[in-house]
């Protein structure tokens, strides 16, 4: 192999290695003011960024979750705009209603009303998580503790699939008439048929399932970790175990370019942009 070769496939090796593996920068971070925040959803039309606030206890119904709002830069721009919740988690938006997953309910906000205009209770159900609407206005919601996703359809909110490959579901993310279903591992369902079929199995339980503005897979386990899923390439972002902090229902902003993070017990709400 004469130099010019051997130059170029050390260029290339090193590039397959280094060049296109991605990391997290921070750009702002909200500071310890939020209280337990699981979630958050970022609206581009209305420029504003909803946080999820517990305000404890995960599974008490003890009414003392809210809503707060944050500007684009982290600013709180109204720190209780909704209150009456317990344990608010994931949360999508559909036609102006922001629809909030409560321990065993799912609750309407009328977003230009600032209130609570609904209550859809789920008999049975234990710990419903993370939301997903779909185009057509269906809201999925999935059930960590009894591995079943419901569904919010005309009205009617009932279980949608309960199925034994569903163990510990969590973060959902839908579009093109699929749904990806996040758990211990990654999974798609198709929105007619039902099928299930399994995409990765190595996730280590999946709690906010998003994507990119490249179209790819940002997910997060609470624990405290951050996973890249490039085509097959699954890169480990962040790891903030060690610390105990961690990194709860992520929301991808495709707007600002963001990543945006709650910490949980940490008390904030920290936003990245991804980097190669």
């Amino acid at each position: 192999m004469n130099l010019k070769k051997t130059i170029l496939a050390v260029f290339i090796l090193f590039f397959s290695l280094y060049g296109y593996s991605q990391k997290l920068v921070e750009v702002w971070r909200t500071g310890p003011t939020m209280q337990t925040p699981e979630s958050v959803y970022y609206d581009a039309d209305l420029d504003v960024i909803f946080v999820a606030n517990i305000n404890e206890n995960p599974s008490e119904k003890d009414g003392n979750g809210y809503i707060t709002q944050l500007n684009p830069d982290g600013t709180v721009k109204e720190m209780k705009w909704v209150t009456g919740l317990s344990a608010p988690k994931g949360m999508a938006i559909f036609e102006g209603k922001l629809y909030v997953s409560d321990i065993d309910e799912l609750v309407e906000i009328d977003i230009s009303k600032k209130q609570i205009v609904k209550r859809y209770p789920a008999p049975e159900s234990i710990f419903l998580n993370d939301v997903a609407a779909c185009k057509n206005g269906n809201i999925f919601v999935s059930d960590t503790r009894t591995g079943k996703i419901h569904i919010l359809e005309d009205g009617i909110f009932s279980v949608w699939m309960d199925n034994d490959e569903l163990s510990d579901v969590n973060g959902l993310y839908t579009e093109n008439g699929q749904l990806y279903i996040g758990s211990q591992k990654l999974q798609v369902a198709d929105l007619k048929t039902k099928e299930l079929k399994t995409l990765r199995s190595d996730c280590n339980g999946i709690d906010g399932l998003e994507k990119d503005n490249k179209d790819n897979f940002v997910f997060s386990n609470w624990a405290g970790r951050i996973y890249y899923l490039d085509g097959d390439q699954l890169t480990k972002l962040w790891d903030s175990t060690a610390e105990k902090i961690n990194t709860a229902d992520v929301f991808f902003a495709k707007k600002l370019d963001l990543l945006l993070v709650p910490t949980f017990f940490d008390n904030q709400v920290v936003a990245y942009r991804i980097e190669k």
